[in-house]
């Protein structure tokens, strides 16, 4: 599936006020940035608009933003940092508006080859509710062309995501997609539409709910699925198994069947654990000492817990992997906060790292395992956005691409 939409090479930006949309929701620890991936990844779109003379306006949310605007959400950290990263001046507007008049006035004075970063756009509130359509307008005041790189928001319709391209259109501006946007639909794309073959998913995490339709999609897409972290244990338990204490989902355990006898009828391979990590309870704190006995997936004791896929199964799985010529993963195989509990996680990792497929890691925890692992230069390709990737895998249109001006 290729990208057929305006990215920034189609246009001209020259002495235009541009407005990026980037995703700088980088987590933060008493005001300082633990992990700039993100801000490293805008970089591209931002020096190819600065280097083609465009006067160049930033924006982002950052956090989830309860209880109204604060410093602790503020974007100066990241302002801060990223004038480091261009080796130029990036004049933060931190007016809690977003869009009010220090805004218009930082913009009206911009030469060529400024940058100005916006406040944090969640201060205005939900960008999704009546007051987007006056801050898409507001925002799209500030600019003649609107570019979208923020991957890790484009499945949401806000107003600094979607509605903004309304407005920039409606008043003959262009709308188009970063190089970040263009590398992360152009591997998911390729990767779900268009795989070479043997194609292996791997799907982990807690939740069978949080992945219903992305097992029911991939079951068509790929050769081989494979199944662990705790959503394993509703299928396990699905075919009958005692799972003990561990996680489950008895509403889904009907959806489970159905997803085993669908890869039976389509001739696909759903590999499940065989084998899995035991404690009595889960850790806490999380990365907390636990003591762990491995056993048979069918044999897991009524009193303990499933907190990871055990060494057979870490056989099994890397052996999937070992043949496949694609993989993409997403979802860690077990609680990997937890040195004891990280092993799981840690073997299809390296497996990943160790095979010539193209890997693609979807974000979210995998993306983090893969980063704190020391894993991450290995890969293919990690996707910034978690729950974008998610919805992508799900086949799902995103938002934030979909507004973006065809080619």
């Amino acid at each position: 599936m290729s990208l057929n939409k305006k990215s920034v090479d189609d246009l001209n930006v020259k002495g235009k006020r541009v407005l990026v949309r980037c995703d700088f929701n980088v987590p933060l620890k008493e005001g300082k940035i633990t992990d700039e991936t993100r801000i490293v990844a805008a970089l591209p779109t931002i020096n190819k608009l600065l280097a083609d003379g465009g006067k160049v306006i930033l924006c982002s949310h950052l956090g989830k933003v309860k209880n109204g605007p604060n410093e602790g959400e503020s974007l100066a950290p990241v302002a801060e940092r990223l004038s480091e990263k261009l080796g130029k001046p990036v004049n933060f507007v931190s007016d809690y508006n977003v869009t009010g008049e220090a805004a218009t006035k930082a913009v009206a004075d911009m030469q060529e080859g400024d940058v100005v970063l916006l406040q944090n756009t969640r201060f205005r509130g939900k960008e999704e509710t009546k007051n987007g359509e006056e801050f898409s307008k507001e925002l799209a005041d500030l600019c003649d062309v609107y570019v979208c790189d923020a991957f890790g928001s484009s499945h949401r319709a806000h107003a600094s995501v979607a509605g903004v391209t309304d407005v920039v259109r409606a008043k003959g501006g262009e709308c188009a997609v970063g190089y970040l946007m263009q590398k992360e639909i152009d591997f998911l794309g390729n990767a779900v539409e268009n795989p070479v073959r043997p194609f292996v998913a791997i799907l982990g995490g807690a939740k069978v709910a949080d992945k219903l339709n992305v097992i029911n999609n991939l079951l068509e897409k790929c050769d081989t699925l494979i199944i662990g972290g705790g959503m394993a244990f509703t299928f396990l338990k699905a075919k009958g198994y005692e799972i003990g204490n561990s996680l489950v989902d008895d509403e889904k355990l009907d959806y489970c069947k159905e997803m085993m006898e669908k890869a039976e009828k389509l001739g696909k391979q759903l590999l499940l654990p065989i084998d899995t990590g035991v404690a009595s309870a889960f850790p806490n704190p999380i990365d907390g000492p636990v003591d762990v006995a491995y056993v048979d997936a069918d044999k897991i004791p009524a009193d303990k817990e499933g907190l990871d896929i055990g060494p057979k199964t870490q056989e099994l799985f890397a052996n999937a992997v070992k043949s496949a010529k694609t993989v993409v993963w997403n979802g860690p195989m077990g609680v990997f906060e937890n040195p004891t509990l990280a092993k799981g996680t840690i073997a299809v990792a390296k497996a990943l790292a160790e095979t010539d497929a193209t890997t693609i890691i979807g974000g979210g925890d995998s993306a983090a395992a893969c980063n704190q692992l020391g894993f991450a230069d290995k890969m293919s390709h990690i996707s910034t956005g978690g729950g974008a990737s998610l919805e992508f895998l799900e086949g799902k249109e995103l938002p934030g691409v979909v507004a973006a001006d065809d080619k």
